[in-house]
Formats: structure tokens, C-alpha cells, sequence
């Protein structure tokens, strides 16, 4: 089993590292406030939350199962099953790639559950371990401060989306090659898996902020409100990306088009030049005898010359009309969704930065 667990006592003291018989007898005294925090469920964690904590079966298998599920919230009357989604930025991958996290929320007791490490979850830690302050005023606003900084991480993930977007507009234009193909259908699917995370996920925050559960008290709605705000503006702009990969779709697709019309063009130049030498070569490559030229000492190196001459001008009216053109051609490398890390709640580097600006 790997949990890290905090019990702030009713006398207001913080106890880090709890043991599991600290934790049950935590969880029965119904006073205080109790936080676990689960990493990497497993079989000995799932038994640990029915014996501990009886909570329903159904829901302990959700946390016990690595199948993503969709956003919820379940009412079990003395607490809540919350499922929300965030990025996975320790995912290695040219895909966006999405993460669960599972809260149990009671009137005395938060417990979190997610199956790969969050530095929005890093953060929380942070901050209860220096102060405790996430945690002193009761569980429905140490749930939101939870859910608050998992839904901050996304925006670093959407703003290089955005930055991904505008490289390709820019490729599809100039160059469009076989990787800028690539990078479109990426940025789509990483979009797409945004979507299907979170426009669920919006309900979810829309009905814990509307105070349809006891557990959540009035002085918390506001602040769910604005996680709910949240949510919105990034629905909106992956949307916004959506319809910007299926533009530049549209636009590589036309590109391409365009350049095989380039091709065809050049064949047909090509044609159009060497259709009067075809004429030339065939008429003095009959060898009739009656044919003046065919004695004439300079008539060889005469049809040479006329035929140089006729690509000369024939090339030159080409490029005159415009028809011929020089284009220079830049490779670009695309570098997906690689999110600064001090731009992510919970990095060193984030908390460093934060330090230096408050001091």
C-alpha cells in the first residue's frame, strides 16, 4: 500500500504519517479532519477502504479498476463519490493523455485515490505539510482545493495545444508536408480526449456548486463556482482548438491539392516547351531527298540554335506570366504537447518561481 495520511485534530494540531489503526480510530471519533491520499491503487488498498472506511463496493471498484471512467458524483448520504479528470503530464507521449481521480468526501474526512502522481496533488501536500491551511476550514474546502489545482494543471496543456495550433496554421501554408499531417491528427485526438473528459465534467462541477449536497456547505458553493468558471473556459477553448485542427485540416488538404496543380503546371510547361522541338526533330527526321536543309553545310548547328532559342523564349514568357516561380521550402519540427513544468501547480520549479515573485 502506498498513502500518505494527515489528521488535523479538534485542538487544531496537524499529525503527518498516520498510521492505519491512528486513521480508523481518526475516522470513528467523527471529529477533526481526516485526509488520505492513495497512489498506484492496488488489491491491499481497495480492503483497506472497505474495512476502514466501509464504503459501497461499487465504488471501491472504480478506484480498484484502471479502465477510465466517466466524471460523477454519487450521493451515498454520509459522503460523496467524486470522479474527476485531469492531464497525466508524467505520460510519455505525443498525445494528450488524461488521468482519474477519485474522492470520497464525508463530513470529517477527505480520501483521494488516482493511480499515477499529480503535481496538482503534490501541491495540495505541499501546502497542508508548511501550514496546514487547506485543511482548517473543514472537508468540502479541502475537496475543492483539491479539485481546484487538478483542473489549473490543464490550462498549461491547453495554452501549447493553442501554441501546437498556430505552428501548424503557419506549416499548412508555406509547406505542408507529411508531418504536418501527423501533428493535425494529434492535436485532434488530444482535443478530442479533452472533450470526452470534460464536457461530463462540467455537469459534475455545475451540480456540487449548485449545493445539491448537504455535505458541501453554504460557504463552499462560491468557491466551487469558480472551479465550475474554470472548467468553462477550458471547455470553450479546447472547442476553439477543435475548430482551428479541423481549419488547418481543411487547409493542408487544399495545399496539397494546389501543389499537385503546381505539378501539373510544370508538366504541362514542360510539354509546351518541347512540343515545337518535337515538331522540328520529327520534320527534319524524315530524310526525304528533296529536303534543300538537308545539304545545307550550317543547317545542323542552325535548327540547334533555333531550337535553344525556343526554350529561351518559351521559358522566359513562362516566368514573365508568372508561371514559373521560386519557392523556398522550411521543415518545421513540431513540438506537441511538452507543458513548461513551472507553469504546472505543484512542480519545483512552479514553487520556486511563486517564492521569489512573493518575496
Amino acid at each position: 500500500m502506498s498513502y500518505k495520511a494527515y489528521y488535523l485534530t479538534p485542538a487544531g494540531e496537524l499529525k503527518c504519517g498516520i498510521t492505519e489503526a491512528e486513521i480508523k480510530a481518526a475516522f470513528e471519533s467523527r471529529q477533526g479532519l481526516l485526509w488520505v491520499d492513495i497512489v498506484e491503487t492496488t488489491e491491499g488498498d481497495a480492503e483497506f477502504l472497505s474495512k476502514n472506511f466501509n464504503f459501497h463496493k461499487l465504488a471501491v471498484d472504480d478506484c480498484l479498476s484502471s479502465d477510465m471512467h466517466s466524471p460523477k458524483v454519487d450521493d451515498f448520504d454520509d459522503y460523496l463519490f467524486i470522479v474527476v479528470h485531469g492531464i497525466d503530464h508524467t505520460a510519455e507521449s505525443d498525445i494528450v493523455t488524461t488521468t482519474e481521480l477519485d474522492l470520497f468526501l464525508g463530513s470529517h474526512y477527505v480520501i483521494s485515490n488516482h493511480n499515477v502522481q499529480l503535481y496538482s496533488m503534490n501541491a495540495i501536500r505541499n501546502l497542508v505539510e508548511s501550514g496546514d491551511r487547506p485543511m482548517r476550514r473543514g472537508a468540502d474546502f479541502l475537496a475543492h482545493a483539491i479539485i481546484d489545482a487538478l483542473i489549473d494543471n490543464i490550462l498549461p496543456t491547453i495554452d501549447r495545444m493553442s501554441d501546437v495550433a498556430e505552428e501548424i496554421e503557419e506549416e499548412v501554408i508555406r509547406s505542408p508536408q507529411k508531418s504536418t499531417l501527423e501533428a493535425i491528427l494529434k492535436l485532434k485526438r488530444s482535443a478530442l480526449r479533452i472533450h470526452r473528459v470534460i464536457s461530463p465534467q462540467r455537469e459534475v462541477l455545475s451540480r456540487l456548486s449548485r449545493g445539491d449536497f448537504k455535505i458541501i456547505g453554504d460557504k463552499a458553493l462560491i468557491y466551487y463556482r469558480d472551479v465550475y468558471d474554470h472548467i468553462v473556459r477550458i471547455e470553450d477553448l479546447n472547442q476553439t482548438i477543435r475548430d482551428r485542427s479541423d481549419n488547418a485540416l481543411s487547409t493542408h488538404l487544399s495545399s496539397i491539392a494546389n501543389k499537385q496543380n503546381e505539378v501539373m503546371k510544370l508538366l504541362s510547361i514542360v510539354a509546351a516547351i518541347f512540343l515545337p522541338l518535337t515538331l522540328l526533330a520529327g520534320i527534319y527526321g524524315m530524310n526525304f531527298e528533296n529536303m534543300p536543309e538537308l545539304g545545307w553545310e550550317w543547317g545542323y548547328f542552325a535548327v540547334l540554335g533555333f531550337m535553344g532559342a525556343v526554350i529561351a523564349i518559351l521559358v522566359w514568357w513562362f516566368w514573365v506570366r508568372g508561371w514559373i516561380a521560386r519557392e523556398r521550402r522550411r521543415v518545421s519540427r513540431f513540438r506537441l504537447f511538452e507543458v513548461d513544468p513551472e507553469k504546472l501547480i505543484g512542480h519545483i520549479g512552479h514553487a520556486t518561481k511563486r517564492r521569489k515573485q512573493d518575496s
